[in-house]
């Protein structure tokens, strides 16, 4: 029986991401996406999808040390860069500038488990330095050279912003790079992993996937959830609003999940993340209008908000730039890439499904001059 759009069925086995719709429940390599979110933070959860395990206190410093230390672009890559129009879409210039780096990298076309590894390590530690280059480069602001310490969080909102975040900050984009890490076999991973079988390098595979990443149905519903909040504007309209939305049957950006059946386990989190920031930095708004609408939404249509809701506010009080919020989907979601790509080229066999033809048959070929 064929499913539209491959709707649950099953195309391989991994042991790095367990999506249960049914329980709302995530868990990456066996750990429950709740513990980590609370406990963790992103470098070990990276390790965590490459590796099968956490890290202890040795490999930890050692793993941080080799992203902290790869976080510097090439010369060649930071020229191109400014040669990209202000106006280009940012997840096509990170798609672009992804594949650039192959050039530079000495190991690109290398194969071997050690390599991909490094390659992996590079392209994670630089798509966060890319994301904040092209925003000062549109902007004009100084490119400010990669700290060699610190996590991946803060130095993203350092070489964005130019200034130190403070804590809340760092905690809140560390935690939401830890949400969007993984989700099992979503298009832009499926899409790694069939370019991986094909075996191609590691950047192609990355690129595949960027490329996937871009498509509105998949990456950017919390670009418009934060359009949707902006447009609304204050907590008292959002009764109009929702009444106009049903009424009309309109579609609100941030509902509904084609896997999960119940709450998204890692809208929790982001809720949260959205009340404490909205608090500290006096923009509650944004929290309270959400919380409005995904009450209504919830007691109207049973719908519950995923993970794109809450991530709208977060990032807008974060200071980042509406169209960054795809690609910084990118920067967390390459350490699940990169995961499903080591996977794949470990137990490897070439993804190629079939097609039920609906095409004519028995046609007779006429030549041009009677057509």
């Amino acid at each position: 029986m064929i499913k539209a759009g491959l709707e649950d069925v099953v195309a391989g086995s991994s042991s790095i991401c367990d999506v249960n719709g049914k329980e709302g429940i995530l868990v990456y390599q066996g750990y429950n996406i709740h513990d980590l979110a609370q406990n963790s933070n992103f470098e070990e959860v990276i390790y965590l999808l490459w590796f099968g395990k956490l890290p202890n206190e040795s490999e930890y410093a050692t793993f941080c040390s080799a992203l902290q230390k790869n976080r510097k672009l090439n010369e060649n890559v930071i020229n191109f860069m400014k040669t990209c129009p202000k106006d280009a879409n940012p997840m096509d210039m990170l798609r672009t500038t992804v594949s650039l780096l192959a050039l530079y990298d000495s190991q690109a076309q290398d194969s071997d488990r050690e390599a991909n590894i490094s390659k992996a390590i590079r392209v994670t530690a630089q798509i966060p330095t890319i994301i904040a280059y092209f925003n000062c480069l549109r902007n004009n602001k100084p490119l400010l050279s990669p700290k060699e310490d610190g996590n991946i969080a803060s130095n993203f909102l350092y070489l964005l912003n130019g200034v130190e975040p403070d804590e809340l900050s760092v905690k809140s984009m560390d935690i939401a790079l830890i949400l969007h890490a993984d989700h099992e076999l979503n298009a832009s991973t499926f899409a790694a992993r069939v370019a991986a079988a094909t075996l191609t390098d590691l950047y192609s595979a990355v690129v595949a996937a960027i490329g996937t990443l871009k498509g509105p149905l998949h990456g950017g519903a919390n670009q418009e959830v934060i359009k949707t909040l902006i447009e609304i504007g204050d907590i008292n309209k959002v009764d109009a609003f929702i009444h106009d939305v049903f009424n009309n049957h309109k579609k609100i950006m941030g509902f509904g999940h084609r896997v999960y059946k119940t709450e998204d386990p890692r809208a929790h989190h982001l809720r949260i993340m959205s009340k404490d920031l909205g608090q500290k930095l006096g923009q509650s708004k944004w929290y309270d209008m959400s919380k409005k609408i995904e009450d209504s939404v919830l007691k109207e249509k049973g719908l519950y908000p995923n993970v794109d809701f809450y991530s709208a506010s977060v990032y807008y009080m974060l200071g980042i730039p509406m169209d960054l919020y795809t690609p910084i989907f990118a920067m967390s979601r390459i350490s699940g890439w990169t995961a499903h790509i080591l996977e794949q080229y470990a137990n490897n066999r070439l993804i190629r499904p079939r097609a039920e033809y609906t095409g004519a048959k028995n046609l007779k070929y006429a030549a041009i001059k009677s057509r």
